[in-house]
């Protein structure tokens, strides 16, 4: 039996309710992948804490650096001594507040101690107040510091944000300035970044995209969300058939030590994506998986990259298990084989602070095997 009006009245009804279940979904906050949510393991007291290091001086100055490639050739592949020891210099600050800001976020997480979470928190809030890396007088390199500086710190706050131990309930003052911060930084990054030609998109975009993706997250950014994405698809454009990036290859002895560094970044924001809904496995036929399986190739026999561009490839980079960090968001967004998650296993724990500390513990928790930071 059919009743016109019954059907009349409730079409609207229905319709507002899809509008109202649409609405609700395209609003789901920003989230990471499930292990982001880990509570802390312990809450430990007592005296055996390792205080707070003094604060590296929040970094106000032009983001000029020297290159550690100072003199080289297009390729920027022939590591100058002297101008690396300036740049180590120059950017030792910067480099503290990252590596430290990933420590502690790793022993906080492991050991509850408050004034882990204290030292951590006051750090990034000097640097916040200060409108530390913000200059607009920057290079190449000081963009690049910029871009991986927000990387390191906004992929470990996260760790803290989304803990189901909640730990920075009652830090929230702390919390949105550190956060307002991020995001600043973020649409500097954006900007620093964006709509390059595509021969000088290489895998510093990618780890900008990076950060920018772990920003949007922190602070629940769909726009940033969205250029982060679109980045990766720029740079899944440019694997070709075989899994190579063309840029990369450019880099002559360094090109195997490049593809692997792009992998990281790219890795991280298609598994960050992925939790949010947005599937970029089969970006440009599977680009991601394809590079990947080219380095993984590539480390076993680094003749194909010496055929490829006729150069014999430098191995010292990819002789650090902490290179392959990449493995962790990949195997959990495709089925890796075997051989290689026996290579995965063998390598464990992941610990890189550009990534926000032990990757590990939050891809692959059960083989963390317990080991400190």
């Amino acid at each position: 039996m059919h009743y016109p009006r019954f059907s009349a009245l409730l079409a609207p009804t229905l319709l507002s309710l899809a509008m109202f279940t649409g609405a609700t979904q395209a609003a789901a906050p920003l989230r990471p992948p499930q292990g982001y949510f880990a509570p802390v393991d312990k809450f430990k007291t007592g005296d055996k804490s390792e205080g707070c290091d003094a604060m590296p001086t929040p970094y106000t100055g032009s983001l000029q650096f020297r290159s550690k490639y100072e003199g080289s050739d297009k390729a920027r592949a022939t590591l100058n001594v002297e101008s690396e020891k300036a740049f180590r210099e120059s950017t030792a600050d910067i480099t503290k507040i990252e590596r430290g800001t990933s420590k502690r976020v790793m022993q906080f997480m492991r050991d509850g101690r408050p004034e882990q979470l204290e030292c951590t928190l006051s750090w990034l809030t000097a640097w916040a107040q200060a409108d530390a890396l913000m200059s607009k007088d920057f290079n190449h390199t000081g963009k690049s510091m910029r871009k991986w500086a927000l990387g390191s710190m906004a992929s470990a706050y996260i760790r803290l944000k989304f803990s189901d131990s909640h730990p920075l309930a009652t830090h929230q003052q702390q919390a949105q300035l550190i956060e307002a911060w991020f995001s600043k930084m973020a649409d500097q990054v954006v900007s620093d970044w964006d709509n390059l030609p595509l021969d000088q998109t290489n895998n510093h975009s990618y780890w900008a995209a990076w950060s920018v993706m772990a920003t949007s997250i922190a602070t629940d950014r769909r726009d940033l969300f969205d250029w982060a994405v679109k980045e990766f698809k720029v740079g899944a454009s440019q694997v070709d058939a075989d899994g190579y990036l063309p840029n990369e290859l450019k880099r002559q002895q360094r090109a195997l030590a490049y593809h692997n560094y792009a992998l990281p970044p790219l890795a991280m924001i298609a598994s960050f994506a992925q939790v949010n809904g947005v599937d970029l496995r089969q970006e440009n036929n599977g680009a991601l998986k394809r590079l990947g399986d080219r380095v993984l190739s590539g480390v076993k026999d680094p003749d194909e990259f010496e055929q490829k561009n006729g150069k014999e490839q430098d191995m010292t980079d990819l002789k650090e298990d902490m290179k392959f960090a990449w493995l962790e968001p990949f195997c959990s967004l495709y089925t890796c084989s075997p051989e290689v998650l026996a290579k995965k296993h063998k390598m464990q724990p992941f610990k890189t602070f550009r990534l926000g500390g032990d990757l590990t513990r939050v891809y692959d928790p059960a083989n963390e095997k317990g080991k400190g930071s």
